[in-house]
């Protein structure tokens, strides 16, 4: 996962960027907005979609087929390639209509083997991992004396010649809070350190993970070099060896460390959008997007990143499906090929389905494990608002607030909110997620099925009223850049 609600600041900046989709002109007119209200039958099934599904669903036994019969699935790799066949098989054996896979090209890294260890001046072994998308050592490793900042602000302040040749340590804590805000003012580190020190002439970089556990167990995740500028290798450390590194520079000695990352860049390989429909029965042609991510990193199993989004989706869906009268719109689940390297599924649908933009009425996407759903969020056309009171209430026994109307939904739906697609955003507890994130303790054990359930509850509750609101959401208000 990129972000949910909480850590979807970096993407703003990256929607509002996409050459592919800028603005929301351009595009035929939206569904008509009049009179978007929840009719009281329908209000009636969408409650008893919710309440049923506390009673159990399917949505654990999906997970655990993925996690069992797939396991990590990193784009480009061949096991994503097992997991785009498992999506398709898993939503025609569930009853989805036009299932299809929508060819997408990856690009392909592995992360390698990591090597580290303090050398002086108290020699330690150090846990660490390639963040994604770096580059390797050289194969001797790299033995070098380590300089310590307390952020990447603090690094773009230094004196550039305090960095020249040596191992940059960005020493940046993530804080855990229920929201999971604290992700958000620690991922920077990660993303930028090694462009800024590789300009400084700095020879790696080390960050302590962004994770809020002591596990000794690093967390990996996307970084990025500046186009032309030096390409340095990149790598996390576990939190406790983070420590250990933390007084070792404490002592005023000075430390050197050796790193050695066999990360490497592969050809790009063929992928795909994974999509399945439950079909309208009225407007069929009118879409609500249910949206998850495919590929995980290397490290886990991908079972709460994003396992257990794909889960919820599929079978909130699926209930849905198995109604005796289908909803008026068609409700079409997504999962997306490549959230975690680039967003490729993203933009690729975007492009792909650019014509039927308009047509999609609302989006929405659950990448944030399988914290229990704690407030329901927006992103709509400011009239249709009361329309999404009545959506917020339905939901309201499951123990979910309402939020506001800056929602973002979601990474992999971030280009179809920069076209003007209204968005839906369940926020959920993410009290322990990045405890596993990213890490190799991203696994099946960590989800509590009845937690599952409560997700599916919102989402097919919600999903099932937005599909038969008697209008649109209109388009959503313009994304402002870190907003």
């Amino acid at each position: 996962m990129r972000r949910a609600a909480l850590a979807q600041w970096p993407l703003a900046a990256l929607v509002l960027g996409c050459v592919l989709l800028t603005g929301h002109s351009g595009h035929a007119a939206p569904p008509p907005v009049a009179a978007p209200l929840v009719a009281d039958s329908s209000a009636s099934v969408a409650e008893s979609l919710r309440d049923n599904a506390l009673q159990g669903t399917r949505a654990y036994e999906i997970v655990s087929s993925l996690t069992t019969e797939v396991g990590p699935r990193p784009a480009g790799s061949e096991a994503f390639q097992r997991a785009v066949t498992w999506g398709v098989r898993t939503l025609t054996d569930l009853g989805f209509q036009n299932v299809r896979a929508e060819m997408v090209m990856l690009p392909h890294w592995d992360i390698g083997i990591g090597e580290a260890r303090i050398t002086a001046p108290w020699p330690q072994p150090m846990v660490v991992a390639a963040l994604g998308g770096s580059e390797p050592t050289p194969e001797a490793g790299i033995d070098a004396e380590v300089v310590q900042v307390a952020s990447l602000d603090a690094l773009k302040a230094i004196d550039p010649a305090k960095v020249k040749g040596k191992i940059v340590f960005i020493n940046k804590r993530m804080e855990r809070h229920k929201d999971g805000t604290g992700y958000r003012d620690a991922v920077p580190g990660r993303g930028a350190g090694a462009a800024v020190a590789g300009k400084f002439g700095a020879l790696a970089v080390l960050i302590r993970s962004v994770g809020t556990d002591n596990n000794r167990l690093p967390h990996t995740g996307a970084m990025n070099y500046e186009k032309g500028g030096p390409r340095i290798p990149a790598a996390a450390l576990s939190n406790p060896d983070a420590d250990v590194l933390e007084k070792e520079v404490a002592s005023g000695k000075p430390v050197t460390f050796h790193l050695k990352l066999t990360s490497r860049y592969l050809p790009d390989a063929e992928g795909a959008n994974v999509i399945g429909e439950i079909r309208g029965r009225e407007k069929p042609d009118e879409i609500v997007l249910l949206g998850c991510h495919l590929d995980s990193w290397h490290l886990g199993t991908g079972a709460i990143d994003d396992g257990a989004g794909c889960a919820i989706m599929i079978e909130a869906a699926r209930r849905i499906g198995a109604l005796k009268e289908k909803p008026r719109r068609t409700i079409r689940v997504v999962l997306y090929a490549n959230e975690e390297f680039g967003l490729t599924g993203g933009i690729a649908y975007a492009k792909e389905h650019a014509a039927e933009i308009p047509k999609h009425i609302l989006a929405g996407e659950s990448d944030l494990g399988s914290g229990r759903t704690l407030k329901i969020s927006s992103r709509v056309a400011p009239e249709t608002l009361p329309a999404f009171t009545e959506i917020a209430k339905l939901l309201g026994p499951l123990g979910v607030e309402q939020g506001d109307n800056s929602a973002f939904g979601g990474s992999d739906i971030g280009p179809l909110l920069a076209a003007g697609v209204p968005v839906l955003g369940l926020s959920q507890d993410a009290t322990y997620y990045f405890d596993w994130h990213h890490t190799a303790n991203d696994t099946l054990d960590k989800i509590d099925p009845k937690d599952l359930d409560q997700n599916v509850a919102a989402w097919a509750a919600a999903a099932y009223a937005a599909a038969e609101m008697k209008g649109g959401f209109g388009r959503a208000p313009e994304v402002k850049d870190r907003e």
